[in-house]
């Protein structure tokens, strides 16, 4: 007789990875896996955020990526402390609190590095006029 499944425990939604650091530009990384099958409701759930980011004065450039056909990923920076805190205060902090959703569509928690911007160029200059 084979022993007993371990009980699966839900993953917390969100891993925090990095220091809060010191004023001056920053930046998010955030690494998610979907689960097998559930792709397209990771990339629901990336419009979704992007939904909310349309509406903050405080995000700057901001991308979802794919890797993979299960594994995403989003950029987003913020010209400061401040613009990142109400980020993650704002509607796309919202979405990744909803731990219910997160558990059900992700392997696991979604990794969020805090990052300090060193330099950037933040547009495409060819198509500037």
């Amino acid at each position: 007789m084979a022993p007993p499944e371990a009980p699966q425990t839900p993953h917390v939604g969100v891993l925090q990875i990095g220091e809060q650091g010191a004023e001056g530009r920053k930046a998010f990384y955030i690494h998610l896996e979907a689960k097998p099958g559930r792709e397209d409701e990771v990339v629901q759930m990336l419009r979704d955020i992007r939904l909310c980011v349309e509406q903050e004065p405080g995000t700057g450039p901001w991308f979802a990526v794919r890797f993979s056909e299960r594994v995403f990923g989003i950029f987003e920076a913020f010209f400061d402390l401040a613009g990142r805190q109400a980020h993650v205060e704002g509607g796309g902090g919202d979405i990744f609190r909803d731990r219910e959703r997160m558990n059900a569509i992700l392997v696991d928690a979604a990794r969020v590095h805090r990052l300090d911007v060193l330099m950037s160029k933040d547009y495409f200059s060819h198509l500037q006029q």
